[in-house]
């Protein structure tokens, strides 16, 4: 089996058993056998990190329910093949070279040289830390509302989410109800942000910080992966707070009604968790036309390689971005900071461009054409092609905001969502390749010709 199959399938088994309990009497708050396809879509939803829901999470699952979920995050966060991993290590069992492979493949980075062994257990040191820290930041918020054991572990459960990049939460209006509390503005960013820059990117700063302190004479050389994902996700951060504040300012269903320092920690708060986190401060459904354009922009090119969230990344994107001002300059080689990016590198983010939009345009059309000959009704109500649109979108680069429409589709429609934010989660190009099988270097080389582009 090749290691694409076999991460594919790792996910499907979780999903599968995630399913399974979710499906037990325990799980839901009436106890009562809970629905198969409500069941599902959950699931796949906490394993892929997307945060999208057909039930209202707090009050529809039970505290193990919700437990249940929460692990699902966890492990959909990390990834399939690092907690894997992490569990054979906690029973001493030797860590091959094939595990090594699939680790590897499944962060999407050559990175891994070394002691893959320690490299797991600092990823896995770097996530609690992180959502312990969260944890502390947010439990007086929590606890003064809600008492100290509830307010435990909603600061938990939100922690962990956040990091994850997963959306979920346990209020009915997502975050809403503390859009002007400056902690829970400062601590989920702040973990939605780490979690999706990526481990190698958290590891290089951790580095330099220690680099520095030890006061070493020779200058810490940045990578060119941690340049591009810093400056990359600090243009999207500003640029998407900016513009946000200026299209819903005059708004009165989201920003208009706010004073100057809401606006601007509301317009900050959508800037970082459209980029694949999913929590919302303000009501997705009613804001502009143009600003839930731009929040499909930038749910599409979603976090950073080897991060918990999804999209393209911002690597696919700055890539593409450099490789277009290259030809606009007539210049044949693409340069960042200095350094001319391969071009198999150049060729693996057009084609992840590539399918990630096929993917979004197929499944757009299929739920569109799905309920417009099996359900009339639901576009009579008022729903438009381009809220299926934001919906694909959010599922395919595992965001989880809503356009409020996701508990209204049919059960094949849901199923189709299921299928795009699984897709979404393991990658198109690793789903493409579990499909396609194992690759054939090509031994003839073909005669090069030119034809016309533009």
């Amino acid at each position: 089996m090749t290691i694409a199959r076999t991460i594919c399938i790792g996910f499907l088994a979780v999903i599968a058993i995630g399913t399974l309990l979710l499906m037990l009497p325990f799980a839901t708050q009436d106890g009562n056998w809970n629905n198969p396809l409500v069941a599902l879509f959950t699931a796949t939803s906490a394993v892929c990190v997307t945060g999208l829901i057909v039930v209202d999470t707090g009050s529809y699952f039970s505290f193990w329910g919700q437990l249940i979920i929460l692990l699902l995050i966890q492990v959909g966060g990390l990834g399939y093949m690092t907690t894997t991993t992490f569990l054979i290590l906690l029973l001493g069992r030797r860590f091959d070279l094939r595990q090594k492979l699939a680790i590897q493949e499944s962060f999407d980075r050559p990175f891994l040289h070394g002691n893959s062994q320690t490299l797991i257990r600092s990823i896995i040191a770097t996530t609690l830390g992180f959502e312990i820290f969260g944890i502390l930041l947010m439990l007086n918020v929590f606890s003064q509302k809600y008492g100290t054991l509830q307010g435990l572990w909603l600061a938990i459960f939100h922690s962990i989410s956040a990091w994850n990049n997963a959306g979920f939460s346990l209020f009915s209006d997502s975050l809403m109800s503390f859009s002007d509390s400056p902690t829970i503005n400062f601590a989920i960013p702040l973990l939605i942000i780490f979690g999706g820059i990526g481990y190698q990117v958290i590891m290089e700063l951790y580095m330099a910080i220690v680099h520095l302190v030890t006061r070493k004479q020779e200058r810490f050389i940045f990578s060119l992966n941690f340049k591009v994902v810093i400056t990359t996700t600090t243009i999207l951060l500003v640029a998407g707070t900016l513009i946000f504040f200026i299209i819903e300012y005059p708004n009165p269903n989201t920003l208009g009604n706010l004073d100057l320092k809401s606006k601007f920690l509301t317009a900050w708060f959508q800037s970082v968790t459209t980029r694949t986190a999913g929590f919302n401060s303000i009501d997705i459904g009613k804001m502009s036309f143009s600003g839930l354009f731009l929040t499909i922009g930038l749910m599409f090119i979603g976090a950073s390689p080897s991060g918990t969230g999804g999209g393209i990344k911002t690597t696919t994107l700055r890539i593409l971005t450099n490789c277009t001002r290259s030809v606009l300059r007539g210049n044949d080689e693409v340069v960042m900071f200095r350094r001319e990016i391969p071009v198999s590198l150049i060729l693996k983010a057009v084609a992840v461009v590539f399918g990630s939009t096929n993917m979004v345009v197929l499944m757009t059309f299929l739920i569109y054409l799905n309920e417009g000959i099996f359900n009339p009704s639901f576009f009579e109500s008022g729903v438009t092609s381009f809220q299926v649109l934001f919906e694909v979108v959010s599922a395919f680069a595992t965001v989880g905001l809503s356009a409020g429409i996701t508990d209204k589709l049919s059960a094949i429609s849901q199923i189709l969502l299921i299928v795009t934010m699984y897709t979404g989660r393991v990658g198109i190009l690793l789903f493409m390749a579990a499909i396609a099988g194992e690759t054939r270097p090509r031994v003839i080389q073909y005669p090069e010709e030119t034809l016309l582009v533009g």
